[in-house]
């Protein structure tokens, strides 16, 4: 396989031209280089529905992601990350913000917390221009002062802008720490730090796999608090299974502008609210959907990482798991009026050696997922979506280990 350099997303190349060339003339003495660069920067800047601003990522494959949803950027860090952080009642509280990018989700996060409240806010992000540009954008909200003021106070002391004019907006009581690093590198060396909460926003998953593997995760859920929580929008079935395989509770996180919630993770299966719908566990037990993704040594560059598990995918598909094409799995014990449908499903799950959908061997399958069995097995159903999907894997495993 060929090694590629690791390469992340950033936002838009001209915006970043706009953003360095700015702070460059601003470290030469320029005082009027960031109204200039904010004037030249608002064609790039796209305005999302809560007034909020965000910008496009660079191109790859020439295909490129809004850095936050057209919904409203400020909005959705609430909704997505800070108020499920179940955060409330506490006196201190330490979030692991990844990706921070313009600082949305950790100044969403201190506006909903109570002012007494003792905070650290580690934020990390890859490009300091990204950086850079907080300090060009409109305040959303009244703490996006206090993420610009410890932004700002990190890049001066780097030499990387001229003045510092944020400068004092950060209370003594928040404790804002800036690393600009590739979040593999941070996970990896930070053994002794505990979180209340992680917030996890790359892009997707196919775009930042690199932030999705199991590997990741493992290193995720060694920071975290017993009843401490990640946070992330995706729902992707490589997601959720990469948690799971790292040992972590997995459960629905709340709906907002897309359709589906994104995803909560848990050491303790007590914080987890809102458990997976089920054709959902059945797509991450059941198909090579829910092959996750895996960086073994945390540097695989992201085409390494799609392709090592598109490689799995192929070998697991109609060996060890049924093809995901038309959702095959969420067919079992249903019954199907499209005839073309119905061969295309019992054709995907012909390696079973299942030859009808609603047989005892399809429901023996997903019989953890009824409060009652429906296959003779006795079992009673299983209260959670991990132990239900962990049931079903192995429940598959032996369907196909007796029928060889």
């Amino acid at each position: 396989m060929k090694k590629n350099n690791y390469d992340a997303l950033t936002p838009s190349e001209e915006a970043l031209e706009i953003i360095r060339e700015c702070f460059e003339d601003e470290k030469k003495g320029n005082r009027n280089a960031r109204n200039n660069a904010r004037k030249s920067l608002k064609s790039y800047l796209i305005k999302t529905d809560d007034g909020s601003y965000t910008l496009n990522s660079n191109s790859v494959s020439g295909k490129s992601e809004m850095m936050h949803t057209h919904h409203g950027a400020v909005t959705e860090s609430m909704e997505k990350f800070v108020k499920p952080a179940q955060l409330e009642g506490k006196k201190e509280v330490r979030i692991l913000d990844i990706c921070s990018g313009l600082g949305y989700n950790a100044a969403a996060c201190i506006e909903n917390l109570d002012d007494t409240v003792k905070v650290q806010i580690d934020m990390i992000e890859i490009s300091k221009e990204t950086l850079q540009a907080t300090l060009l954008l409109d305040n959303p909200i009244n703490s996006y002062e206090i993420i610009k003021g410890a932004i700002e106070s990190e890049l001066f002391d780097r030499e990387l802008l001229g003045f510092e004019i944020y400068k004092d907006k950060v209370p003594d009581r928040i404790n804002i720490n800036i690393y600009i690093d590739d979040a593999r590198n941070m996970v990896k060396n930070r053994i002794d730090e505990k979180y209340d909460a992680v917030f996890l926003d790359p892009f997707s998953p196919l775009k930042s796999p690199e932030l999705y593997s199991v590997e990741f995760f493992i290193h995720l859920k060694n920071l975290l608090k017993e009843n401490g929580l990640i946070l992330t929008y995706t729902s992707a079935a490589p997601v959720r299974s990469a948690m799971i395989l790292a040992g972590l509770h997995v459960g629905e996180g709340p709906q907002f502008g897309r359709k589906s919630g994104g995803t909560v993770a848990s050491k303790n299966p007590e914080m987890i609210q809102n458990q997976l719908k089920f054709d959902d566990e059945r797509m991450i037990a059941l198909s090579d959907a829910g092959i996750p993704f895996r960086d073994p040594e945390l540097k695989g560059s992201a085409a390494e990482i799609i392709e090592m598990r598109e490689n799995e995918r192929k070998s697991a598909r109609g060996n060890t798991k049924m093809a995901s094409t038309v959702k095959t799995p969420i067919f079992l014990n249903k019954d199907i009026e499209s005839a073309r449908l119905k061969k295309r499903v019992l054709k995907n799950i012909g390696f079973t050696e299942i030859e009808d959908l609603k047989s005892l061997k399809a429901r023996y399958i997903i019989c953890p997922q009824y409060e009652e069995c429906i296959c003779r097995c006795g079992d009673s159903g299983l209260k959670d979506s991990v132990s239900r999907i962990n049931e079903m894997i192995d429940r598959l495993s032996k369907i196909i280990e007796n029928n060889s």
